[in-house]
């Protein structure tokens, strides 16, 4: 290693130290690769570590045999690279963010007579596309009332009718599919509607008007429904007294941590207002740094396809790579972008806010009742994080028909339905189904992080499986599979015939049934087949209903079931040409499908 560090290039690049297990320990970017690596270590009167460096990266040093490293045409792009490459393969000694939310913006395109306002998580292709929020939470309930509240073209579709429909007739459209209103009168209608959009005491004031009503009228369901619209609305902003001098579009940063856990409080400033607000918690607050901590924040919030809007960032601390991360986003978005940390005046007192508002959320965390589950499973099984974020992997089929896998995620003790996942699986047996799977996941995990543990439903030998998948893609992932012991070499899966297994990569561990430790690592199991069970019955259905139609053309079981071994699912069938059906089956039944398929 240390011939290695003292011949290492001077151009920029992404380094890695990895230990004597060959796992990645730690990764780096650097404008000069031999220069940055170089002050990790003295080679003077020995090789060893710099006794500079912070106790996080001499621990990390303590335990590296081996430094490998990835030449770049410039600085931004390790920068890129190093985001990338933790992301993805989560070494031991980087911070990892777990925020890849993309936040919908409320958008107009006034390039168009009678506009419209819609929700997208992307740049809209247009030349006068104007852009409203983000809006972490609560975007499509304002979108719902800026259209209940204005006379505004409710569908798309309207302008194309060219006649007056039920929304005219209840007075919430001005009908200028008919031409009733102008485009003038309707741009004022605009304009008001956008009015609302930055001072949401407007869209407030009429809905509790609109809500009072409907009470009266005894509406109660109706009331009911815009009173929760009211709280959402108001749950979107943090109140502050803080005036700006001039209307300016700001987004506010601010990362604190706890020995426990750390926080990202987002603040959305437009026209010198609070529009709205995020935040984002993070475990392992021990391996904190706030450089690392305040680029991925930024990267991941600041992707190619991100609806950019102010062109200011404050942040509440200042950071190595500050001006390269600013000059990034200014050639990512081609306008010029500043990344601020303002040391007095109302811009300091927007990064105080933020700070006091991640400090009282990381206060209510402290508060609530701490699982310590996680600790104890942690503890057995000798894992070397505690595994606060956990996918659970099962697959199901009837016979080899509508072969599917599922993937669960518990996150904080709670299930995270929005990062399950559902897996059409074309490998006809259990093993090299769940390799299909895991491989999926695997090549996933540059767009999604991978988590703290991977459970499987299934023995020793899937466990295997999904380590050496792990090694080959050179991620450090700790693994435990849950099986039925066998008896009489079969596994009996009947109520009380077998106990459940735990298997790990160094030891089996057999729990007895009352046992917490097991109870979650089987509740997790039996998440995921509950979820992969109903996406195989759903997809069995389906597919009895094709193979029905194809029998009422004339098609038999035999060929159905020929053509499926051949391409795979119905609608690869549907998808294929007449010579490729001809070649799997014979030219009547080409002929069958190609002239009215279903």
């Amino acid at each position: 290693m240390k011939n290695t560090i003292q011949n290492l290039p001077t151009q920029p690049g992404v380094y890695q130290y990895f230990d004597q297990n060959n796992r990645l320990l730690y990764v780096g970017k650097a404008k000069n690769l031999r220069n940055r690596v170089k002050s990790y270590w003295r080679f003077i009167p020995e090789f060893r570590p710099n006794p500079n460096v912070g106790i996080r990266i001499a621990k990390m040093l303590e335990q590296a045999v081996k430094v490998d490293y990835l030449i770049v045409d410039s600085e931004a792009d390790a920068l890129i690279l190093e985001n990338s490459l933790i992301k993805q393969l989560k070494p031991k000694y980087n911070i990892l963010l777990r925020d890849d939310k993309t936040y919908p913006y409320i958008y107009i395109d006034e390039s168009e007579v009678f506009p419209r306002f819609e929700i997208t998580r992307k740049i809209v292709k247009g030349k006068n596309i104007s852009y409203y929020g983000p809006f972490p939470n609560g975007g499509r309930v304002l979108l719902d009332t800026l259209y209940e509240i204005f006379p505004l073209i409710q569908k798309k579709s309207c302008l194309r009718e060219g006649k007056a429909c039920l929304f005219y007739q209840i007075k919430k459209c001005l009908a200028p599919c008919e031409g009733k209103v102008t485009s003038q009168t309707y741009e004022t209608i605009i304009l008001q509607a956008k009015e609302a959009l930055l001072k949401r005491s407007i869209l407030t004031e009429k809905l509790t008007e609109r809500m009072m009503d409907l009470a009266m009228q005894e509406r109660y369901e109706e009331a009911a429904k815009l009173r929760d619209n009211i709280k959402v609305i108001e749950s979107l902003i943090i109140n502050s007294n803080i005036d700006l001098a001039k209307q300016e579009n700001l987004d506010i940063f601010a990362i604190v941590h706890t020995q426990e856990r750390g926080v990202v409080v987002k603040l959305f400033m437009r026209d010198g207002k609070i529009i709205s607000s995020d935040f984002s918690l993070f475990r392992n607050a021990e391996m904190f740094d706030q450089d690392e901590a305040y680029k991925q924040a930024l990267l991941e919030f600041y992707t190619y396809e991100t609806p950019h809007i102010a062109k200011t960032v404050v942040v509440a601390h200042p950071f190595e790579d500050q001006q390269e991360i600013a000059e990034l986003l200014t050639n990512r978005f081609g306008t010029k972008i500043e990344i601020v940390h303002p040391q007095r005046g109302s811009k300091a007192k927007l990064t105080q806010l933020a700070i006091d508002n991640a400090y009282e959320i990381l206060k209510q965390e402290s508060n609530r009742e701490v699982k310590e589950i996680e600790k104890e499973i942690a503890h057995l099984f000798e894992l070397e994080t505690i595994p606060y974020r956990i996918e659970c992997f099962d697959n199901s089929h009837m016979m080899g028909v509508a072969t599917v896998g599922a993937m669960v995620v518990l996150d904080e003790g709670k299930w995270d339905k929005n990062s399950y996942r559902r897996y059409e699986l074309q490998a006809k047996d259990e093993y090299h189904q769940m390799e299909e799977m895991l491989r999926r996941r695997i090549a996933d995990f540059g767009e999604h992080s991978p988590p703290d543990l991977w459970v499987l439903d299934g023995g020793e030998t899937l466990l295997k499986l999904a380590l050496n998948l792990l090694t080959e893609a050179g991620i450090h992932l700790e693994v435990i599979a849950i099986a039925k012991e066998k008896l009489d070499a079969k596994a009996h899966r009947a109520k009380g015939a077998a106990k459940d297994i735990l298997h790990t990569a160094t030891a089996q561990f057999e729990l007895k049934p009352t046992d917490k430790r097991l109870q979650w690592v089987q509740r997790l199991r039996d998440e995921a087949h509950r979820f992969a069970i109903t996406y195989h019955q759903n997809k069995k259905r389906k597919n009895d209903t094709q193979s029905l139609l194809l029998q009422q053309k004339g098609i038999g079981p035999a060929t159905i079931k020929k053509l499926l071994n051949y391409f795979g699912t119905f609608e690869a069938i549907e998808q294929a040409t007449f010579e490729e059906i001809q070649l799997a089956a014979n030219q009547k039944v080409a002929t069958i499908l190609k002239n009215k398929i279903y």
